[in-house]
């Protein structure tokens, strides 16, 4: 037989979730009030409590209250201990997505789930505690604290392994890809996606992590220059985080897409992308900031590409990913346009390269220098004279390479005799 629904409870609630935009401290009182109430062993009790506890969260997140929210959480506990464990497991993660739509409670956010996992292991709700330590290993990514990140992804790479969770394992070993990857280390990188790949393949991925595989894929692909493999990397997770509703996603999977391009050099690919429906999806001030970077690219112009970089700093700024990626293209572009202008010189001041770049003598002078040492050109910077001597690259002479060969042949005829020499005098 169904529960009987207790009508002036549910109109309370409904009342409270109207109140809750426009007069807070009223809805806020009656969410406290249903919450001080035992919810026994009723189903429509538990129902209306967890409603009541979803909606306060919600309140607190709308009004960004971020301390209430985790005093919210932890005074909770108590009253979920005595869920359902699968409930108190979505309840508790509920309550934890709330806090992504305030802005910087990283910390917050760390000192929660800490306490949260402390909870679970005292109560010990293993599942739950495994899910809250790969959700602390994000928020220790979000911080950049990546060595807490991997000391914690060890030890739950050893525990799911051995209790063979594949998608929780997946997950994981997807995390590691990207912590090492931050850290600059792509072969470990490289190593942990193949693994989380291998792990995938034998069980069902959910759409968001397959989408997750895929960006992360598109990155290290990147980081080899292979943008042609990374643009369909991109590709499919666009596609999988527009299939989720993950709209920032879905928008930064673009923004590497037309980063791929740009990069190629593909310029009309790029004004293909720009009038793309995805582009009507995804506009902004991210995609004019891509826009802007990709005409100065075109044009070879380094003040345009500067000013894009200073126009749009924030949106070009905050991806590590894309910052990393533009300092390459600006690096390559400042190259193009030395070479460029030193070409017809044997001799040049280095003031006057400057002013032909429009850059700081210093700046250049630096460029020059390194240049020079990875061999892209033969010359040396006379720094007393401020001045560029360039020379014209020597061609490899075969007769040397020759040399040698016949010297390497009579080496091994002398050691023959040697040899021969020796067994006749034993």
């Amino acid at each position: 037989m169904a529960e009987p629904v207790d009508v002036e409870e549910l109109s309370r609630l409904e009342r409270a979730k109207k109140l809750s935009k426009n007069d807070a401290p009223a809805a806020e009182a009656i969410f406290k009030e249903i919450l001080s109430r035992d919810p026994g062993s009723s189903e429509a009790a538990l129902r209306d409590y967890e409603a009541a506890l979803i909606g306060l969260g919600s309140l607190y997140r709308d009004h960004k209250r971020p301390d209430d929210l985790a005093e919210l959480v932890r005074t909770s506990r108590s009253v979920l201990s005595s869920f359902a464990k699968a409930k108190t497991a979505k309840l508790v993660r509920q309550l934890l997505d709330l806090f992504s739509a305030v802005p910087n409670t990283t910390d917050t956010q760390i000192s929660v789930t800490r306490s949260c996992i402390e909870w679970a292991v005292s109560e010990r709700r293993g599942f739950l505690r495994q899910n809250l330590e790969t959700r602390l290993v994000g928020l220790y990514m979000d911080k950049q604290a990546y060595y807490d990140a991997l000391n914690l992804i060890n030890g739950l790479l050893k525990e799911l392994k051995r209790l063979d969770d594949k998608v929780v394992l997946v997950e994981v070993q997807l995390l590691e890809s990207r912590t090492y990857h931050a850290l600059g280390n792509f072969a470990k990188a490289r190593a942990a996606l193949t693994s989380a790949r291998t792990s995938a393949a034998s069980v069902y991925c959910p759409p968001r992590l397959q989408a997750g595989l895929d960006m992360q894929s598109g990155k290290l692909h990147a980081e080899d220059r292979d943008f042609n493999t990374a643009f369909s990397y991109f590709i499919e997770a666009l596609e999988g985080y527009q299939g989720q509703d993950e709209g920032g996603l879905a928008a930064s999977a673009f923004q590497y897409m037309l980063l791929c391009k740009i990069m190629l050099n593909a310029v009309d690919d790029v004004n293909s992308l720009m009038t793309s429906k995805n582009a009507l999806k995804h506009g902004g001030k991210p995609l004019e900031a891509m826009k802007a970077v990709a005409r100065a690219h075109s044009d070879r112009s380094l003040e345009a590409y500067e000013r894009a970089l200073s126009d749009y700093r924030h949106e070009l700024g905050s991806d590590a990913f894309i910052r990393h990626h533009l300092r390459r293209l600006y690096d390559a572009m400042l190259e193009q346009n030395l070479l460029k202008v030193i070409e017809p010189f044997s001799r040049v001041e280095i003031a006057h390269i400057a002013r032909m770049v429009g850059l700081d003598t210093a700046q250049v002078e630096r460029k020059l220098s390194q240049m020079i040492l990875d061999k892209v050109f033969v010359g040396v910077l006379d720094q007393g004279a401020g001045c560029l001597l360039v020379y014209d690259e020597a061609e490899r002479d075969a007769g040397y390479d020759a040399a040698l060969q016949t010297i390497e042949k009579l080496g091994t005829v002398v050691d023959v005799l040697y040899t021969n020499q020796a067994s006749l005098l034993e």
